[in-house]
């Protein structure tokens, strides 16, 4: 005789029912406060699975966490906050990932606490493709965003793809770069998934979740609190062959993110910029620690021994704007009008007429001292 045929979807409530539970288990495990990662993969590590640590006897947990945190883990109630999940979850395109789900992005597994549980939203596919990540800083220079998107779009069309922070400067001009591409981008971000953060990036961030993948490991709801951030570059870091940080001062952020990389055998790459610009001088610092200094997108391709890239035009080098000879005259360093004046033989007068539609045009910066700061 033939087997059974497998009996209809709507007859099978069992089965959904266990994997909600199971997820319910997950929630539990990972909404409990006070637990941290290295306790949490311990415990499933002891028991297996989430179900078996809650199915576990006080006395068994107590040995393994200590009473008072196994009173924690037992008596804690976040039911409200694992209904909320479960909600969640259900709406189109929302995932919860566990770190026994085969989509579980798995570059993270080798990465620095990798969490036990993500929401993604957007394209879980995406989570175990090669990326690369671009980072830099908030506060980022008309140039820096440019390159950004420029080395973001070249990358992404080589087949890699772009994650990045969502944060304002930089990251953002990463994304965009990626997406205008028509390449594929991951944010990850240091809030819960339901929160845009911050808010000027709501339009990015509903089209990377149409068109790439969003992810977070905090609780729905969760505010950007500062110590959320460090924790979330290292998932930037982790999940990527490689960093390129394109600008960042030295207390940047950016810095941990690239830290991290190297500490897990990840690639880093830093644009060099003006020995004078502030935005620089991280960049300038990972050089001289041993990141690969890049001038194109090729740089990168080439150090990971990846395919080139078909269609040149992909590869842009650090753009460089050469049209304005009064840009050319300004060169890559601040000057002032006396610099500017023996440069190019005009009067201050007719440099002053010639550097307002510049500056308006968001190409040159006028900084204290009376020097100005070519841009792109």
């Amino acid at each position: 005789m033939p087997p059974p045929s497998e009996p209809p979807a709507d007859q099978q409530p069992e089965r959904r029912s266990d994997a909600a539970d199971d997820l319910r288990c997950w929630l539990r495990l990972s909404l409990t406060p006070g637990l941290g990662g290295e306790t949490r993969r311990r415990l499933l590590q002891a028991c297996g699975e989430p179900a078996a640590i809650f199915a576990e006897k006080p006395a068994a947990l107590s040995a393994l966490l200590g009473a008072q945190m196994a009173q924690r883990l037992l008596g804690c109630d976040n039911s409200d906050a694992v209904a909320a999940a479960l909600a969640w979850v259900e709406q189109d395109g929302n995932r919860i990932l566990t770190l026994a789900d085969a989509d579980y992005p798995q570059a993270l597994l080798s990465a620095a606490d990798p969490p036990v549980l993500l929401y993604v939203k957007g394209d879980v596919a995406l989570l175990n493709r090669p990326a690369l990540a671009i980072v830099g800083s908030r506060a980022a220079t008309r140039q820096g965003e440019d390159n950004a998107r420029a080395f973001a779009a070249a990358l992404a069309e080589a087949g890699f793809v772009i994650v990045s922070g969502m944060a304002a400067g930089i990251d953002a001009a990463a994304h965009h770069g990626a997406l205008d591409a028509n390449g594929a981008t991951i944010a990850v971000v240091g809030t819960g998934i339901d929160r845009i953060y911050p808010s000027r990036n709501e339009a990015l961030a509903r089209r990377i979740a149409a068109q790439g993948a969003m992810l977070s490991e905090f609780a729905l709801a969760s505010a950007p609190l500062p110590g959320n951030f460090p924790r979330r570059n290292r998932l930037i870091a982790g999940m990527a062959r490689g960093v390129l940080v394109v600008e960042a001062n030295q207390r940047s952020g950016s810095l941990i993110t690239a830290r991290l990389a190297g500490e897990v055998g990840r690639e880093v790459f830093a644009i060099p910029g003006s020995i004078h610009s502030p935005q620089s001088r991280g960049c300038h610092a990972l050089i001289k620690q041993g990141a690969k200094l890049v001038e194109t997108a090729q740089d990168i391709l080439e150090e990971l021994q990846w395919r080139t890239v078909t269609n040149p035009a992909a590869m842009p080098a650090v753009r460089e704007s050469e049209s304005d000879p009064l840009l050319v005259a300004l060169g890559g360093d601040p000057c002032d009008l006396d610099q500017l004046a023996e440069r190019t033989g005009l009067a201050a007068d007719a440099l002053l007429a010639r550097l307002l539609p510049l500056e308006l045009e968001g190409r040159v910066a006028r900084l204290p001292g009376g020097r100005f700061q070519r841009l792109n």
